[in-house]
């Protein structure tokens, strides 16, 4: 069962979601330095590069198990803030796509997570080829599935947009807010 462990009221978390190839990787790297601090890198791309298989359904839940671990983890060692370059909103998403569902230990998980801010990147950059990307020419439609699973967590959420530093900007603005 993925546990979720007692929420550490001094340290907040903010995840980064959206669709693929909208720079969260990018915006976590520079929030962590900007804040100086921790970021959780996204564990499945670890995890499926060394696969020498393509990934199943089964996959995923182990893929969870490993993103909330390096979370809970790396939360002892942030300053602040801790910064989570997605969460399992992501997985959903992404089960719900390939498998037509998700498993009910991976929406419980979601569901008794604590995060106290999500930022939802844009599809307003442009596609960057890589092989775990899966699909270039469902961005809209992806994004849509994106603002409505944000919406439905009842996380405060803020939507990231424009170009490189009016998204740095507008997220460290938001972190500056919740850290008072």
């Amino acid at each position: 069962m993925l546990a979720s462990p007692p929420h550490s009221s001094h340290i907040k978390k903010v995840a980064i979601v959206g669709p693929e190839c909208t720079g969260k990787t990018d915006l976590s790297k520079y929030l962590a330095s900007y804040f100086k601090t921790e970021w959780v890198p996204e564990y499945a791309r670890a995890y499926i590069d060394k696969l020498n298989r393509p990934y199943d359904k089964s996959d995923l839940t182990k893929i969870a198990h490993g993103q909330l671990r390096v979370e809970d983890e790396w939360m002892q060692t942030a300053n602040q803030v801790l910064i989570c370059d997605t969460n399992l909103i992501v997985l959903k998403v992404w089960s719900d796509e390939k498998f037509a569902d998700t498993e009910a230990e991976i929406l419980t998980a979601m569901n008794n997570r604590h995060y106290d801010l999500l930022l939802l990147t844009n599809i307003d950059i442009p596609w960057e080829e890589d092989p775990q990307r899966e699909h270039p020419d469902k961005r809209e439609y992806f994004w849509n599935i994106y603002k409505k699973e944000a919406f439905n967590s009842k996380i405060p959420t803020i939507e990231i947009s424009g170009a490189q530093e009016e998204r740095r900007k507008k997220a460290v603005e938001t972190i500056q807010k919740i850290l008072g």
